[in-house]
Protein backbone atom coordinates (compact mmCIF):
# COMPACT_ATOMS: atom_id res chain seq x y z
CA UNK A 1 0.00 0.00 0.00
CA UNK A 2 1.38 3.40 -0.94
CA UNK A 3 1.72 6.18 1.58
CA UNK A 4 -1.31 8.47 1.80
CA UNK A 5 -1.06 12.20 2.50
CA UNK A 6 -2.68 13.72 5.56
CA UNK A 7 -4.85 15.84 3.26
CA UNK A 8 -6.24 12.73 1.52
CA UNK A 9 -6.78 10.88 4.80
CA UNK A 10 -8.60 13.93 6.14
CA UNK A 11 -10.91 13.97 3.11
CA UNK A 12 -11.45 10.19 3.02
CA UNK A 13 -12.35 9.83 6.70
CA UNK A 14 -13.86 13.22 7.49
CA UNK A 15 -11.30 14.04 10.18
CA UNK A 16 -9.61 17.40 10.37
CA UNK A 17 -5.85 17.61 9.97
CA UNK A 18 -5.67 19.15 13.43
CA UNK A 19 -7.38 16.07 14.90
CA UNK A 20 -5.04 13.72 13.02
CA UNK A 21 -2.07 15.64 14.40
CA UNK A 22 -3.61 15.38 17.86
CA UNK A 23 -3.96 11.60 17.52
CA UNK A 24 -0.29 11.45 16.63
CA UNK A 25 0.65 13.80 19.46
CA UNK A 26 -0.92 11.49 22.07
CA UNK A 27 0.64 8.41 20.48
CA UNK A 28 -2.39 6.76 18.88
CA UNK A 29 -1.10 6.78 15.29
CA UNK A 30 2.23 7.33 13.58
CA UNK A 31 3.07 9.11 10.34
CA UNK A 32 6.05 9.08 8.02
CA UNK A 33 7.90 11.87 6.26
CA UNK A 34 9.95 11.51 3.10
CA UNK A 35 13.18 13.49 2.69
CA UNK A 36 12.37 15.69 5.71
CA UNK A 37 9.13 16.81 4.07
CA UNK A 38 6.84 19.08 6.07
CA UNK A 39 3.87 16.87 5.23
CA UNK A 40 2.72 13.78 7.09
CA UNK A 41 2.15 10.51 5.22
CA UNK A 42 0.31 7.45 6.52
CA UNK A 43 0.94 3.77 5.78
CA UNK A 44 -1.44 0.80 5.93
CA UNK A 45 -0.88 0.18 9.65
CA UNK A 46 -1.68 3.80 10.48
CA UNK A 47 -4.87 3.67 8.41
CA UNK A 48 -6.01 0.48 10.15
CA UNK A 49 -5.33 2.06 13.52
CA UNK A 50 -7.27 5.18 12.46
CA UNK A 51 -10.24 3.03 11.41
CA UNK A 52 -10.23 1.43 14.86
CA UNK A 53 -10.18 4.86 16.50
CA UNK A 54 -13.09 6.06 14.36
CA UNK A 55 -15.26 3.05 15.29
CA UNK A 56 -14.45 3.42 19.00
CA UNK A 57 -15.23 7.15 18.90
CA UNK A 58 -18.55 6.43 17.21
CA UNK A 59 -19.23 4.05 20.10
CA UNK A 60 -18.68 7.08 22.41
CA UNK A 61 -15.51 5.66 23.96
CA UNK A 62 -13.44 8.53 25.47
CA UNK A 63 -9.98 9.19 24.05
CA UNK A 64 -8.19 8.16 27.25
CA UNK A 65 -9.89 4.78 27.16
CA UNK A 66 -9.20 4.38 23.43
CA UNK A 67 -5.52 4.96 24.12
CA UNK A 68 -5.65 2.32 26.85
CA UNK A 69 -7.38 -0.18 24.55
CA UNK A 70 -4.98 0.31 21.65
CA UNK A 71 -1.88 0.26 23.83
CA UNK A 72 -3.07 -2.77 25.85
CA UNK A 73 -5.21 -4.77 23.39
CA UNK A 74 -6.07 -7.64 25.75
CA UNK A 75 -9.56 -9.04 26.07
CA UNK A 76 -9.61 -8.26 29.78
CA UNK A 77 -8.81 -4.58 29.19
CA UNK A 78 -11.36 -4.19 26.40
CA UNK A 79 -14.13 -5.99 28.30
CA UNK A 80 -13.55 -3.93 31.44
CA UNK A 81 -13.68 -0.64 29.52
CA UNK A 82 -16.74 -1.65 27.50
CA UNK A 83 -18.60 -2.76 30.64
CA UNK A 84 -17.82 0.56 32.28
CA UNK A 85 -19.26 2.44 29.30
CA UNK A 86 -22.30 0.16 29.17
CA UNK A 87 -23.05 0.99 32.82
CA UNK A 88 -22.77 4.71 32.07
CA UNK A 89 -25.00 4.36 29.01
CA UNK A 90 -27.61 2.47 31.04
CA UNK A 91 -27.75 5.38 33.48
CA UNK A 92 -28.12 7.88 30.62
CA UNK A 93 -30.78 5.78 28.90
CA UNK A 94 -32.80 5.50 32.11
CA UNK A 95 -32.52 9.24 32.72
CA UNK A 96 -33.52 10.11 29.14
CA UNK A 97 -36.37 7.63 29.23
CA UNK A 98 -37.68 9.28 32.40
CA UNK A 99 -37.44 12.75 30.88
CA UNK A 100 -39.21 11.52 27.72
CA UNK A 101 -41.99 9.97 29.79
CA UNK A 102 -42.47 13.17 31.78
CA UNK A 103 -42.62 15.27 28.60
CA UNK A 104 -45.13 12.83 27.09
CA UNK A 105 -47.33 13.10 30.15
CA UNK A 106 -47.15 16.88 30.06
CA UNK A 107 -48.18 16.84 26.39
CA UNK A 108 -51.17 14.65 27.31
CA UNK A 109 -52.09 17.01 30.15
CA UNK A 110 -51.86 20.06 27.89
CA UNK A 111 -53.93 18.43 25.17
CA UNK A 112 -56.65 17.52 27.67
CA UNK A 113 -56.74 21.11 28.88
CA UNK A 114 -56.32 22.76 25.50
CA UNK A 115 -59.57 24.71 25.84
CA UNK A 116 -58.94 25.68 29.45
CA UNK A 117 -56.98 28.75 30.55
CA UNK A 118 -53.71 27.30 31.81
CA UNK A 119 -52.14 28.82 34.88
CA UNK A 120 -48.40 29.22 35.32
CA UNK A 121 -48.49 26.79 38.26
CA UNK A 122 -48.85 23.85 35.86
CA UNK A 123 -45.33 22.80 36.80
CA UNK A 124 -45.71 23.29 40.54
CA UNK A 125 -44.44 20.66 42.91
CA UNK A 126 -47.86 19.06 43.41
CA UNK A 127 -48.50 18.62 39.69
CA UNK A 128 -44.95 17.48 39.04
CA UNK A 129 -44.99 14.86 41.79
CA UNK A 130 -48.38 13.60 40.67
CA UNK A 131 -47.16 13.02 37.13
CA UNK A 132 -43.73 11.69 38.02
CA UNK A 133 -45.22 9.35 40.61
CA UNK A 134 -47.18 7.53 37.91
CA UNK A 135 -44.19 6.95 35.67
CA UNK A 136 -42.59 3.52 35.54
CA UNK A 137 -38.87 3.16 34.86
CA UNK A 138 -39.21 1.70 31.40
CA UNK A 139 -36.85 -1.03 30.36
CA UNK A 140 -34.86 0.02 27.30
CA UNK A 141 -33.65 -2.60 24.90
CA UNK A 142 -31.19 -2.03 22.10
CA UNK A 143 -31.61 -4.38 19.17
CA UNK A 144 -28.76 -6.65 18.27
CA UNK A 145 -26.88 -6.94 15.00
CA UNK A 146 -26.55 -3.19 14.51
CA UNK A 147 -25.02 -2.41 11.13
CA UNK A 148 -22.22 0.04 10.44
CA UNK A 149 -24.73 2.25 8.65
CA UNK A 150 -26.90 2.38 11.76
CA UNK A 151 -23.84 3.12 13.89
CA UNK A 152 -22.96 6.01 11.58
CA UNK A 153 -26.49 7.41 11.86
CA UNK A 154 -26.42 7.11 15.64
CA UNK A 155 -23.02 8.78 15.75
CA UNK A 156 -24.31 11.69 13.65
CA UNK A 157 -27.18 12.24 16.07
CA UNK A 158 -24.93 12.08 19.13
CA UNK A 159 -22.31 14.38 17.60
CA UNK A 160 -24.77 17.22 16.99
CA UNK A 161 -23.40 20.45 18.41
CA UNK A 162 -25.07 21.89 21.50
CA UNK A 163 -25.34 25.51 22.61
CA UNK A 164 -23.63 27.31 19.72
CA UNK A 165 -23.31 31.03 20.35
CA UNK A 166 -22.53 34.29 18.57
CA UNK A 167 -19.68 36.36 20.00
CA UNK A 168 -18.02 39.65 19.12
CA UNK A 169 -14.26 39.76 18.58
CA UNK A 170 -12.78 43.25 18.97
CA UNK A 171 -10.16 44.68 16.57
CA UNK A 172 -6.69 43.43 17.48
CA UNK A 173 -3.09 43.80 16.44
CA UNK A 174 -1.58 40.36 15.87
CA UNK A 175 1.85 38.78 15.71
CA UNK A 176 1.58 35.85 13.30
CA UNK A 177 3.59 33.09 11.71
CA UNK A 178 2.58 30.92 8.78
CA UNK A 179 4.33 27.60 8.17
CA UNK A 180 3.55 25.28 5.26
CA UNK A 181 3.02 21.62 6.06
CA UNK A 182 1.29 19.89 8.93
CA UNK A 183 3.37 20.98 11.91
CA UNK A 184 1.07 23.37 13.74
CA UNK A 185 3.13 22.41 16.80
CA UNK A 186 6.17 24.20 15.35
CA UNK A 187 4.18 27.37 14.67
CA UNK A 188 2.80 27.24 18.22
CA UNK A 189 6.32 26.79 19.57
CA UNK A 190 7.52 29.91 17.74
CA UNK A 191 4.61 31.97 19.10
CA UNK A 192 5.07 30.60 22.63
CA UNK A 193 8.78 31.47 22.55
CA UNK A 194 7.98 34.97 21.30
CA UNK A 195 5.39 35.47 24.06
CA UNK A 196 7.77 34.32 26.81
CA UNK A 197 10.86 36.16 25.56
CA UNK A 198 8.94 39.43 25.29
CA UNK A 199 7.02 39.00 28.53
CA UNK A 200 3.84 39.25 26.50
CA UNK A 201 1.72 37.71 29.25
CA UNK A 202 2.44 40.80 31.36
CA UNK A 203 2.37 43.35 28.54
CA UNK A 204 -0.91 41.98 27.20
CA UNK A 205 -2.83 40.23 30.01
CA UNK A 206 -5.92 39.98 27.76
CA UNK A 207 -3.98 38.31 24.94
CA UNK A 208 -5.72 35.77 22.72
CA UNK A 209 -4.34 32.98 20.55
CA UNK A 210 -5.80 31.83 17.22
CA UNK A 211 -5.00 29.00 14.80
CA UNK A 212 -5.94 29.16 11.13
CA UNK A 213 -5.52 26.45 8.50
CA UNK A 214 -4.86 27.58 4.93
CA UNK A 215 -4.83 25.74 1.63
CA UNK A 216 -3.10 27.07 -1.50
CA UNK A 217 -3.73 24.59 -4.29
CA UNK A 218 -1.96 21.42 -3.18
CA UNK A 219 -0.06 23.21 -0.41
CA UNK A 220 -1.51 23.43 3.07
CA UNK A 221 -0.19 25.15 6.12
CA UNK A 222 -1.02 26.58 9.51
CA UNK A 223 -1.01 30.15 10.73
CA UNK A 224 -0.82 30.89 14.46
CA UNK A 225 -1.71 34.39 15.66
CA UNK A 226 -1.39 36.03 19.07
CA UNK A 227 -2.76 39.45 20.02
CA UNK A 228 -0.14 42.06 21.00
CA UNK A 229 -0.07 45.74 22.06
CA UNK A 230 -0.39 48.04 19.04
CA UNK A 231 3.13 49.46 19.46
CA UNK A 232 4.83 46.07 19.94
CA UNK A 233 7.78 45.22 17.67
CA UNK A 234 7.54 41.91 15.85
CA UNK A 235 10.81 40.21 14.82
CA UNK A 236 11.28 38.07 11.70
CA UNK A 237 9.97 35.47 10.90
CA UNK A 238 6.82 36.81 12.58
CA UNK A 239 4.55 39.23 10.73
CA UNK A 240 2.47 42.03 12.21
CA UNK A 241 -1.17 42.10 11.09
CA UNK A 242 -4.41 43.91 11.85
CA UNK A 243 -7.55 41.97 12.67
CA UNK A 244 -10.68 44.09 12.21
CA UNK A 245 -12.92 42.01 14.46
CA UNK A 246 -16.62 41.33 14.01
CA UNK A 247 -19.33 38.82 14.91
CA UNK A 248 -18.55 35.11 14.90
CA UNK A 249 -20.54 31.95 15.46
CA UNK A 250 -18.65 29.86 18.01
CA UNK A 251 -18.67 26.32 19.34
CA UNK A 252 -16.25 24.25 21.37
CA UNK A 253 -14.16 21.75 19.39
CA UNK A 254 -14.41 18.52 21.38
CA UNK A 255 -11.98 15.64 21.35
CA UNK A 256 -14.30 13.51 19.21
CA UNK A 257 -14.89 16.10 16.50
CA UNK A 258 -13.48 15.91 13.03
CA UNK A 259 -15.19 17.99 10.38
CA UNK A 260 -18.47 17.56 12.30
CA UNK A 261 -18.14 20.73 14.38
CA UNK A 262 -17.45 22.83 11.29
CA UNK A 263 -20.27 21.16 9.35
CA UNK A 264 -22.82 21.42 12.16
CA UNK A 265 -21.90 25.02 12.99
CA UNK A 266 -22.30 26.02 9.33
CA UNK A 267 -25.69 24.24 9.28
CA UNK A 268 -26.72 26.09 12.46
CA UNK A 269 -25.84 29.40 10.78
CA UNK A 270 -27.71 28.52 7.58
CA UNK A 271 -30.83 27.18 9.31
CA UNK A 272 -31.07 29.52 12.30
CA UNK A 273 -32.80 32.38 10.50
CA UNK A 274 -30.98 35.09 12.46
CA UNK A 275 -27.50 35.12 10.93
CA UNK A 276 -25.83 34.24 7.67
CA UNK A 277 -22.28 33.28 6.86
CA UNK A 278 -20.18 36.35 6.04
CA UNK A 279 -18.64 35.34 2.71
CA UNK A 280 -17.14 38.81 2.29
CA UNK A 281 -14.62 37.99 5.03
CA UNK A 282 -12.90 35.25 3.00
CA UNK A 283 -9.27 36.30 2.74
CA UNK A 284 -5.91 34.61 2.33
CA UNK A 285 -2.78 35.13 4.47
CA UNK A 286 -1.11 37.15 1.71
CA UNK A 287 -3.67 39.94 2.17
CA UNK A 288 -2.61 40.53 5.76
CA UNK A 289 -5.92 39.36 7.18
CA UNK A 290 -7.07 36.34 9.15
CA UNK A 291 -8.76 33.45 7.37
CA UNK A 292 -12.56 33.46 7.82
CA UNK A 293 -12.84 30.13 9.68
CA UNK A 294 -10.34 29.68 12.46
CA UNK A 295 -9.92 28.37 15.99
CA UNK A 296 -9.23 30.11 19.28
CA UNK A 297 -7.26 28.52 22.09
CA UNK A 298 -9.38 29.16 25.17
CA UNK A 299 -7.68 30.74 28.18
CA UNK A 300 -4.26 30.85 26.51
CA UNK A 301 -2.98 33.21 29.22
CA UNK A 302 -3.19 30.45 31.82
CA UNK A 303 -2.87 27.46 29.53
CA UNK A 304 0.00 28.19 27.12
CA UNK A 305 -0.01 24.53 26.01
CA UNK A 306 -3.15 24.18 23.86
CA UNK A 307 -5.43 21.23 24.46
CA UNK A 308 -7.84 19.81 21.90
CA UNK A 309 -10.60 20.18 24.52
CA UNK A 310 -10.04 23.91 24.95
CA UNK A 311 -10.46 25.21 21.43
CA UNK A 312 -13.36 27.16 19.91
CA UNK A 313 -14.30 26.94 16.22
CA UNK A 314 -15.16 30.42 14.90
CA UNK A 315 -17.04 31.39 11.73
CA UNK A 316 -17.82 34.98 10.63
CA UNK A 317 -21.51 35.92 10.54
CA UNK A 318 -23.68 38.93 9.82
CA UNK A 319 -27.36 39.49 10.73
CA UNK A 320 -29.93 38.32 8.19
Amino acid sequence: MELISIRQVSLDYGISRRMLCYYEEIGLIKSSRINDSAYRLYDEDAIKRLQQIIILRKLQIPMKQIKNILNNPTAVTVIEIFKQNIDELDEQITALSTVKSILTRFVDELQEKADIHLKLDLLNDKTMFAIVGTLPFSENKIKENISMNELNKASEVLSKIHNPRVIYLPPMTMATIYLPGDSVEEALRVINDFAKQNNLFKAKPDLRLFISEHAHGHECGNEVLVSIPDDFDVPVPLVKKKFHGGQYAAHILGENEGFSTYKELRAWINNGGKFQYDHSSRREPSTGEMSPDFEEVINYYNQQIPSINQIDVLMPVIPM
